[in-house]
């Protein structure tokens, strides 16, 4: 039977658009096909707000079906950060049939090509597109985004970097020819001539490891990046997390079947209450890619165990500031309120460390000492979060008790310059919001390392007074080098000092911000341009997106015939 939805098709609709990827990634400017602005969506097939509210809804308390072969259970427990309990449940899977079911269409799939790999995935990625507003309260209610927060990030951010991850592996995977003429010289003999093929060939099945806190955003670029090159991916959600997940693979089935190509290219498998399955399945020799994000602890035993893999993995780190000057006083306290505050904190790249040295900074605003730069910085957030109403639209809902019980023990580590409060949110009275706390510790003292040497995941932040800018970067090159980063920002007039920064965070690996004071943050990064984690220093071993990211993905098999 033909199929659907063909490759012309596909074509015609989506090779502008792979092309327009394919030149950002080359230039670094500004683009994106995903509107990020809940009021562009409504018409043309896709879910207005309301309409996006009401397939949430209608989703509750029912059983969300695949249609995948080796379901022998069905399980689910989420309860949203705001309260309520979603009650719907997912298929579990039997590896020993799932699995081999999934190689099934490996050979089609190969065969169709890098350009046809990719057009289909630009299909997937324009049906989630257009259900935006669906998916973003299915990440609001599994992640405790604010919904602003959980239909951009949640929705056309995660859509622009599963796109970023499409181009990168068609690129790379075109980027050795499918076939050539070889022909060798031999004097007063005939040459050699041979005819040669080349073809890109996944390595196997892909294990996706979801995340809580942001499970499209993080798990889009794995997903897209392994499908893309010809592998099939089994997703195994965040028991918390599951539903924007499902919800995924339920698009991606219905795509690749109507294109042609076996659905069972990309299946799901959610686990039961403490069963723990990712560590059985990252271990199963049909799998040959695992992406984890998630726990130090976790990631380092992948990374030592599931040898049979290529393992990427986002784990822990501490993300640090340096404080040296600035000529916007204002505008860099505003910066770093906000960067502070958003999501509650529970973003792999909030700040955490703020090294300011004890004798104070330079500011346009005069003299400031350590003491007055953190009070004006707890002022600051303060201000930001003094409306409840903004302030439920910024930090969104804690969301799991492990954050909770991290915020409420910060204030024994040290002398608390802001103390957190609770927020009561009208709509979901259950939902537990608390701004953020700030503590004050003197990085002389060894008992302050314990704190600010770990990473204290959610809505903590450490002013660590430092004997100076050399001290502070002293700090700086320790912390990234022994923990890690995602992210690294510095405030500085001198060009010394901020060449000082720069030179730290290329021999250690870091990605850097400097002086930041209006509308973009240290934890913000746009696909198609910025790099998301460096894959240099202990916080992960990838970078979110580049071509180490895709390339290994698949290896490149040559026939050579005489010609």
């Amino acid at each position: 039977m033909a199929a659907a939805l063909p490759v012309s098709a596909l074509i015609e609709k989506h090779r502008p658009t792979l092309d327009k990827a394919l030149e950002s990634i080359r230039s670094r400017a500004y683009w994106s096909p995903h509107p990020e602005h809940p009021k562009a969506y409504g018409e043309n097939g896709s879910l207005s707000l309301p309409e996006g509210k009401a397939a949430f809804d209608a989703l509750l308390g029912n059983r969300l079906d695949l249609d995948q072969p080796g379901t022998d259970d069905w399980t689910g427990d989420e309860v949203s950060p705001y309260g309520p309990e979603l009650h719907i449940s997912y298929p579990h899977a039997d590896p020993d049939v799932l699995l081999p079911a999934m190689r099934a269409g490996m050979r089609a799939w190969r065969e169709a090509g890098a350009e046809a790999r990719a057009l289909v995935c630009l299909e997937i990625l324009a049906r989630i597109s257009a259900r935006s507003h669906e998916f973003a309260q299915a990440v609001m209610h599994t992640s405790g985004q604010a919904y602003m927060m959980a239909f951009q990030a949640g929705g056309p951010h995660a859509q622009d970097r599963g796109l970023e991850a499409v181009a990168y592996a068609y690129a790379e995977q075109v980027r050795t020819p499918g076939e050539a003429e070889w022909t060798k010289p031999q004097g007063k003999r005939d040459p050699l001539a041979l005819h040669k093929t080349f073809t890109p060939v996944g390595r196997g099945v892909s294990l996706l490891i979801g995340c809580n806190t942001f499970p499209t955003w993080n798990s889009y670029p794995a997903l897209f990046a392994s499908l893309a090159t010809g592998n099939p991916v089994l997703v195994k959600p965040h028991p918390r997390a599951v539903l924007p997940l499902a919800l995924t693979v339920q698009v991606a089935r219905a795509v690749l079947a109507e294109a042609g190509f076996d659905p069972n290219l990309v299946a799901l498998t959610a686990e039961r209450p403490g069963e723990g399955s990712a560590k059985t399945l990252a271990l199963r020799p049909e799998v040959r890619i695992i992406d984890y994000t998630g726990s130090t602890e976790f990631g380092d035993w992948l990374e030592g165990n599931a040898r049979q893999a290529q393992v990427y993995t986002e784990k822990a780190g501490v993300n640090t500031v340096v404080l040296d000057s600035t000529d916007d006083y204002q505008g860099m306290l505003a910066n770093l309120a906000f960067s502070l505050s958003l999501y509650s904190g529970q973003m792999c790249t909030t700040p955490q460390n703020l090294l300011i040295p004890r004798d104070g900074i330079r500011t346009d605003a005069g003299e400031k000492s350590f003491d007055e730069v953190v009070a004006d910085l707890s002022t600051a957030v303060g201000g930001l979060l003094g409306d409840d109403a903004r302030a439920n639209a910024l930090l969104g809902a804690l969301v799991n008790p492990g954050v909770k019980e991290r915020l409420e023990a910060a204030p024994g580590l040290g002398e608390v310059a802001l103390a957190s409060r609770e927020i009561g949110n009208p709509e979901f009275p259950d939902a537990v919001v608390r701004t953020p706390v700030v503590v004050k510790l003197d990085g002389a003292k060894p008992d302050a390392e314990a704190a600010y040497l770990s990473e204290c995941f959610g809505p903590v932040s450490f002013a660590v007074a430092v004997d100076s800018t050399e001290g502070a970067l002293e700090l700086l090159r320790r912390t990234v080098r022994e923990k890690g980063a995602m992210t690294v920002a510095a405030y500085s007039t001198s060009p010394e000092v901020t060449a000082a920064v720069e030179e730290v965070c290329l021999e250690e690996c870091a990605q850097l911000s400097l002086n930041l004071t209006g509308g973009v943050y240290v934890n913000q990064t746009a696909a198609f341009s910025d790099f998301h984690g460096s894959g240099g220093n202990p916080a992960a071993n990838a970078a979110l997106c580049d071509a180490a990211f895709v390339a290994n993905r698949f290896r490149v098999v040559e026939v050579r015939r005489e010609a």
